[in-house]
């Protein structure tokens, strides 16, 4: 059956003395997800801002990736389907697409 939705995803940076926080909000039309990150940069290290940034919405988005994870498995538990075990990959209860298929 087609499925196609939209989900909007924002994500906020903020710096305060060689702190970098990344806070990321999913908003999915029914859920609203946030998921936070932060970097710490040695006061001894040259300051570059787009190495904090990086480092605090990498961490926050995969915060938010996790917390994703977590409610897919919970809904799977729900339904009765067998779980396939615990991963750290994120295609729990579905199968990846053959990337030699069609080639």
């Amino acid at each position: 059956m087609p499925h196609t939705v939209e989900w909007k995803v924002r994500l906020y940076l903020f710096e305060d003395e060689g702190t970098t926080k990344a806070r990321v909000v999913l908003k999915t039309g029914t859920t609203e997800l946030t998921g936070h990150g932060a970097a710490h940069r040695n006061p001894a290290d040259t300051d570059v801002p787009e190495v904090g940034d990086e480092l605090a919405a990498g961490r926050a988005m995969h915060d938010l990736g996790r917390q994703l994870v977590d409610i897919a498995e919970r809904d799977i538990d729900v339904l009765g389907t067998p779980a396939t075990g615990q991963s750290a990959r994120p295609e729990t209860g579905w199968p990846m697409p053959d990337q030699n298929q069609g080639a």
